[in-house]
């Protein structure tokens, strides 16, 4: 187990734990919660051992493996399957084994090393890999693209999967859902009730929380403090507890009350001063109770729009996507043919599976993007506030809170947008001031604040345009739960229409109260509430998963079967089309259909020949891995590693001329 016994650890002059006492048994899922700030990544940080404890006993199994998400992000044109794969470091020790005991010659290594490696499941790594990987959202024409060919939230996925690939008996989840869509989010909660092993989780999804831990640490006021259950479970204990010591403090203060008001009335007696003494030594061994100091709570408002056109908007057969790339290609269609209306005061919620066209219906909408066809007919005195994914990207690094307002206010001004917000400087310092910009941090730059500060400048930003139709996508990724409850809450009252894509599902079923699905290109309404479309993204996992393995058994069936010949023409076009042909027309294709078939001929004996060989190959492989198992003794077993590696070799090469020869012969045949 995990023990932490009275432990301080400092981060330069701030102490983060002070005499801090824990324990983790194995296999339980802890989620590990707190104010940002309090210490979580930094406790991570102790359990990795990159951090290390000031004072007090900290103890893990020397034993355990651990495996965590690497927070870098990858720079390699290493395919995504090997990437991922590479995250299982004892497969890899084991592939490393294997080429020094080669190298060096002895038998008996060799035989420990290939049992080690197949140990390791080597015979199957891709598999689980590419299961990983598509888990994760990931499409099957993309498991062997270069790592570098993935924007940056792509590859934090990647990050994640090579983790899970890793195998371990500790597993530490820092943020684990920022880059992820409700789809992937849903098969990792699925994955992650699985695993056997001791798991600690940061995140500020509630919901997420609740469908994977059992146990919640809370870390606050430097102290570590456990609860038995999931985080909702957390919240019920942590406020009774909390009322439990309001109360008892309250009591508390009433008895010291007494207890002065009687000290100060007989002190000064004679006859009383024995009890008054008495009731002094009683004040002082008095163990006090400490007041309910609640964390400051974060809440704003949006401002009253001032219009709420009806409909907002109105899209007539439009079809969405992307403009060519260059001149003479097309575009790229996402969505077509989409007739639908957004009215005032709808709340709805888009979903839908990775890659299916979410955020480029939102972007549409928010005018980033224009329609590739039909058209979108907006109300009159529409006012969008838009919150995109990388909105955090659009901020200036280099500029302050107080200096993006002032441009904001430049802007608003310039494009007539403006309905009746204060504009001064002061007044924009007291509207930063609502979003906890105070003081000095108006006059901070932007690049050194924190994801979640960024993301409170832009949702204020947003607030202080007063618009009518919020279109928000992903606007949680870097919020702390504190401020998730704040902006629920602030949409709750919002007058406008909301339009929302979120992986966050608290959220969705606070605000929301219908669904859009966007899905085989086109919007459909949802029937049916978040528990329904979990359901209905597992069947569609499932049904990936089965279609995948399908095709991996075609693929490893392809080389020792017959080339599928093209369906033929239909009989009657092909006998109009012989009857209309003239005699020349005859000898000519006769002759070509007797040069094609001279040039195909060598070709296809020695796609024969090479057929029969890898036939040969996959029989003897087959007999080898049956050789590697015990109890056969060790030379037996190194030497069926060494030809097994040959065979191997040799089959990769027939496999790369079988697919070289069906070329050459499609080509004569065109």
């Amino acid at each position: 187990m995990i023990t932490l016994k009275n432990v301080v650890l400092r981060r330069g002059v701030k102490v983060l734990l002070d005499g801090a006492s824990c324990t983790i048994n194995p296999g339980e899922k802890v989620g590990l919660v707190g104010r940002n700030g309090a210490g979580k990544s930094s406790l991570f940080g102790l359990l990795n051992h990159t951090l290390h404890e000031d004072k007090g006993d900290f103890y893990v199994p020397a034993q355990w493996r651990m495996a965590q998400v690497a927070q870098d992000m990858p720079e390699t044109d290493m395919s995504a399957t090997q990437f991922v794969i590479e995250g299982d470091v004892t497969l890899l020790a084991a592939q490393q084994e294997v080429t020094a005991s080669e190298d060096s010659g002895d038998g008996e290594r060799m035989a420990h090393a290939y049992m080690a490696l197949h140990d390791a499941g080597a015979h199957d790594a891709p598999a689980r890999a590419q299961a990983l990987i598509l888990g994760l959202g990931f499409r099957t024409d993309e498991l062997e693209r270069p790592v570098n060919s993935f924007s940056g939230g792509w590859r934090m996925r990647l990050q994640l999967a090579r983790a899970l690939m890793c195998p371990s008996e500790l597993l530490l989840l820092d943020e684990p859902t920022n880059h992820l869509d409700l789809d992937a989010l849903v098969w990792l909660e699925a994955w992650l009730k699985r695993y056997e092993g001791t798991m600690l989780v940061i995140s500020h999804d509630r919901e997420f929380l609740d469908a994977v831990t059992d146990v919640t640490i809370h870390i606050h006021a430097a102290q570590l403090t456990r609860y038995g259950g999931n985080y909702s479970r957390f919240e019920d204990m942590r406020a009774e507890q909390m009322a439990l010591q309001q109360s008892a403090y309250s009591r508390q203060q009433d008895k010291m009350a007494h207890l002065q008001k009687f000290i100060d009335r007989f002190k000064a007696k004679a006859s009383k001063a024995k009890q008054a003494q008495s009731r002094v030594k009683a004040l002082e061994r008095m163990e006090k109770i400490g007041p309910v100091l609640a964390d400051a709570e974060f809440t704003f408002e949006f401002t009253e729009p001032q219009n709420l056109p009806n409909p907002m908007l109105a899209m007539s057969d439009a079809s969405f996507g992307y403009p060519p790339p260059d001149e003479g290609s097309e575009p790229t269609v996402i969505v077509r043919n989409i007739s639908r209306s957004v009215l005032a005061g709808q709340r709805i919620g888009i979903l839908g599976a990775n890659g299916q066209g979410k955020s480029t219906v939102v972007k549409t909408i928010a005018r980033d993007l224009q329609p590739l066809a039909g058209q979108i007919t907006e109300g009159k005195g529409l006012n969008i506030g838009y919150f995109a994914q990388q909105e955090l990207d659009v901020l200036r690094p280099a500029d302050t809170p107080l200096e993006h307002m002032i441009r904001l206010v430049r802007e608003c001004t310039a494009e007539g947008r403006l309905s009746g917000q204060p504009t001064r400087e002061q007044d924009l310092r007291s509207f930063l001031g609502n979003f906890n910009f105070t003081g000095d941090q108006v006059k901070q730059s932007v690049g050194s604040m924190s994801g979640g500060e960024k993301a409170r400048l832009v949702l204020c930003m947003i607030v202080w345009q007063r618009p009518n139709l919020l279109l928000l996508d992903e606007p949680t990724n870097h919020l702390d739960l504190a401020t998730r409850e704040a902006l629920s809450v602030a949409l709750n009252e919002f007058e406008g229409t909301v339009m929302l894509v979120s992986h966050d599902r608290a959220l969705l079923r606070a605000v929301c109260d219908e669904f859009w699905l966007v899905s085989r290109g086109g919007i459909e309404p949802f029937d049916g509430d978040l528990d329904d479309y979990q359901r209905y993204l597992l069947d569609m996992a499932k049904q990936s998963r089965e279609a995948q393995r399908q095709e991996q058994r075609d693929q490893q069936r392809a080389p020792a079967s017959a080339p599928v010949a093209a369906p033929a023409a239909p009989v009657k076009a092909a006998k109009a089309a012989e009857a209309n042909r003239t005699p020349e027309q005859k000898r000519s294709d006769a002759q070509r259909r007797q040069q094609q078939a001279e040039k195909a001929r060598p070709l296809k004996k020695e796609l024969e020949q090479t057929e029969k060989r890898m036939a040969q190959l996959a029989q003897e492989k087959t007999r080898l891995e049956a050789a590697m198992s015990p109890p056969s003794n060790p030379s037996e077993i190194a030497e069926a590693g060494r030809r097994l590696k040959a065979v191997n070799d040799e089959n990769d090469t027939l496999e790369a001329r079988w697919l070289e020869l069906h070329e050459a012969i499609e080509a004569v045949g065109s």
